[in-house]
């Protein structure tokens, strides 16, 4: 254990103890009242989709004029004593005020340091860097998915932002959450006074654009887009719950008006308030994936398993009724989820990652990473015992109880937690295991958010074929088991490990980031959790650590 530390301390430069010193505020701080809250730029700044030579600058103006103008400046000094790239911007209600700058003919491997100038207003001075080239020997990625504002505070995006480990922060999706107050996490905003505006469930323009601003107004938010250059893709609340091609299980249309009026809204205002590259023509915003590459050390690319292929959803309502047996299961997975005609990736994303996988290795690259929305790994309820989750002391809503009573379902049948995710699709995870396998790549690190949980998974084809891995992340705030106590869901987290081949290890009751550092030949993970989303009074714990190695193009637990 005492190697396994010191080799983590060489890595960090710092003790093995977490540290949050007070760079990322200070940072934010300078040249503005507190992070950035003057009346010229209340939503902070932000930088994103890196590459080798360029970046995207992104800020909000606080006006309500017909056009604002003014001017930005980067630096490789954070007193901007030299200045690589200015430049003047122009922006309208047409856009929401919101700026966007993509600085081109950067050096690669850099910091730079950025600010925007309007109407006499000097915005905080935001940090970024570009991705390097040549050899590398060392990558940290910190993963976030699923802040929901009401839930709490945002205090492990302040502990993303002081984490001297990260490089740079790959959220995986649900950025922002789409209820109105009486929805999901509805009843803890009201206790925090975290309500979501506006006030009901977002489905105009107007509305996206409202709740982005809502979740861009946060200081803890403020404080990581400030520091670290941010690489996102979108899960489903975007723009609604589980949506797929053609609709949502989240939208009606004879009240909430046409699907795609709906999801168009939402894209505008996702590709307006984040900081990511612009599509060539409003048509192609659902086309929305990346490749990005880190020297010879590792490549990256994103899926989109949203709104571009994802047939629609199985709904277990409409089956379970006729599922009495193991037999009758076996034949569900097979014949219902297992349908040919269900995918999940459009052929144009699949496309877009064959290539890109068989260029990393023809680069030799040394990992190969996936930025994925939703679990791949087979993860089916275990048989539970009643008893051991319910009993007559327990102040249960309904709903919950319900929940709990689908859970016991599903155990005694061996089916899937949930069909949104992969195992809800397995001919299309198959698929994509074939397109990894003909590039020549079985040792992949898939990167996954949505579930709430922390996952430690390994990952095997239909004929039991390794893979790779799987590390997911739990939820900013998003809770996931909502037990009546801990014993319970620890248990539950147990169950499901030992039930399932595929996951080695997973935690349902920590909100938090996985801190992720790649070396050439081993990585190790930190899932790490902040001990109270409900104040600004938490501490910063590191709940679990591993290694990764690499032997004979495979990838292993240490």
């Amino acid at each position: 254990m005492a190697k396994k530390i010191n080799r983590r301390q060489a890595v960090l430069g710092v003790s093995s103890a977490l540290l949050l010193p007070a760079t990322a505020r200070t940072l934010t701080s300078r040249n503005s009242n507190r992070q950035g809250r003057n009346t010229g730029f209340l939503h902070g700044i932000a930088s994103g989709d890196p590459d080798h030579s360029s970046v995207v600058l992104w800020t909000r103006i606080t006006t309500t004029g017909e056009v604002a103008e003014g001017f930005y400046e980067v630096s490789s000094s954070r007193k901007f004593s030299d200045i690589a790239h200015s430049g003047t911007f122009k922006t309208d209600a047409t856009r929401d005020y919101t700026v966007k700058v993509l600085v081109r003919n950067l050096r690669p491997g850099r910091h730079y340091y950025y600010r925007f100038s309007y109407n006499g207003f000097q915005s905080p001075v935001g940090r970024t860097k570009t991705l390097p080239v040549g050899q590398i020997e060392h990558l940290g990625i910190a993963l976030a998915s699923c802040s929901n504002y009401p839930f709490g505070y945002f205090n492990a995006y302040e502990a993303i932002a002081n984490d001297p480990g990260i490089d740079i922060v790959l959220h995986l999706g649900d950025y922002i959450y789409e209820y109105g107050p009486d929805g999901y996490g509805g009843a803890t905003g009201k206790q925090l006074s975290r309500v979501h505006e506006p006030r009901r469930e977002i489905v105009t323009l107007e509305d996206y654009r409202t709740r982005h601003a809502q979740y861009k107004s946060d200081l803890d938010s403020q404080t990581m887009h400030a520091v670290h250059p941010l690489i996102a893709i979108w899960d489903d609340h975007e723009v609604t719950n589980n949506p797929w091609m053609h609709g949502a299980e989240n939208h009606q249309p004879g009240q909430e008006g046409p699907w795609k009026q709906r999801k168009e809204a939402a894209l505008q205002a996702y590709f307006e308030w984040m900081p990511v590259r612009n599509p060539d023509n409003a048509s192609e915003r659902g086309s929305y994936w990346r490749h990005f590459e880190f020297g010879d050390l590792a490549s990256l690319t994103t899926l989109e398993t949203r709104h571009t292929g994802r047939a629609k959803q199985v709904d277990y309502s409409e089956h379970l009724g006729q599922i009495n047996s193991s037999v009758d299961a076996k034949h569900f997975r097979k014949s219902v989820l297992g349908a040919s005609g269900r995918p999940m990736l459009s052929n144009d994303m699949e496309l877009f990652l064959s290539k890109n996988l068989l260029t990393g290795l023809e680069k030799n690259r040394r990992w190969h990473l996936i930025g994925n929305q939703i679990p791949m790994a087979r993860t089916h309820v275990p048989l539970l015992n009643r008893s051991d989750f319910m009993d007559s002391q327990d102040n249960y809503s309904k709903s919950d109880v319900n929940w709990l009573s689908h859970l016991l379902t599903l155990g005694e049948l061996d089916l899937p937690i949930s069909l949104d995710t992969w195992d809800g699709y397995p001919r299309a995870r198959e698929r994509f295991y074939r397109s990894c396998s003909r590039a020549g790549i079985n040792d992949l690190l898939v990167l996954t958010g949505d579930t709430h949980a922390f996952w430690q998974n390994e990952l095997f084809d239909s004929a039991g074929n390794s893979m790779g891995l799987e590390i997911g992340t739990s939820g900013i705030t998003s809770p996931y088991w909502e037990f009546s106590d801990e014993k319970r869901a620890k248990l539950m987290d147990r169950r499901i490990s030992e039930h399932n081949k595929e996951i080695r290890w997973t935690d349902g009751r920590h909100n938090g980031y996985v801190r992720l550092q790649l070396m050439p030949d081993s990585g190790l993970i930190d899932y790490i959790y902040v001990t109270n989303i409900l104040t600004k009074d938490y501490e910063v714990e590191v709940l679990r650590s591993l290694e990764i190695a690499r032997e004979d193009k495979t990838l292993r637990y240490v």
